[in-house]
């Protein structure tokens, strides 16, 4: 839910209804060979008359994530990174942030203002106005009695 003027392109808001939990992929430089690393020592686990077979068909595997990598999953990463970006730019020249919504698994933006006035008011009704403690509550409380 945007609370703001700002505008938002629909690469942006596409990558912002992900929601908060969402995890922008990002793999590690050496990820394949560290696949190839683990499948070798999986594979000299195994008896000797199924190496060789297994050895070629991963890879052929290997072989074909290396180029699945090269095109999609780089071109989706950097397009992820630029839009992120531009978000957090329009944020910024706006002074506005993302927050998560009180009930559910979606983000609001909302000016930075807005947000601080909102909790402040909260912070200050929770202080405010403490549970009184009684001699009475506070030995049921003690007791584990309600």
């Amino acid at each position: 839910m945007n609370n703001t003027d700002i505008t938002f392109s629909s690469e942006e808001i596409g990558l912002l209804e992900k929601g908060p939990k969402y995890n922008m992929h990002h793999k590690k430089r050496n990820w394949l060979t560290n696949l190839a690393l683990e499948a070798e020592a999986a594979i000299s686990l195994l008896p000797t008359t199924d190496r060789g077979y297994l050895r070629d068909r991963v890879t052929d595997h290997l072989q074909k994530l290396k180029l699945q990598d090269k095109t999609n999953a780089k071109q989706q990463h950097q397009s992820e990174h630029r839009t992120m970006k531009s978000i957090q730019a329009k944020l910024k020249e706006n002074d506005a942030m993302i927050t998560t919504a009180d009930k559910g698994n979606s983000l609001v933006i909302i000016q930075s203002q807005q947000y601080e006035a909102k909790y402040r008011t909260s912070s200050t009704t929770t202080i405010s106005n403490p549970p009184q403690v009684t001699p009475q509550n506070a030995s049921r409380t003690r007791s584990g009695k309600p």
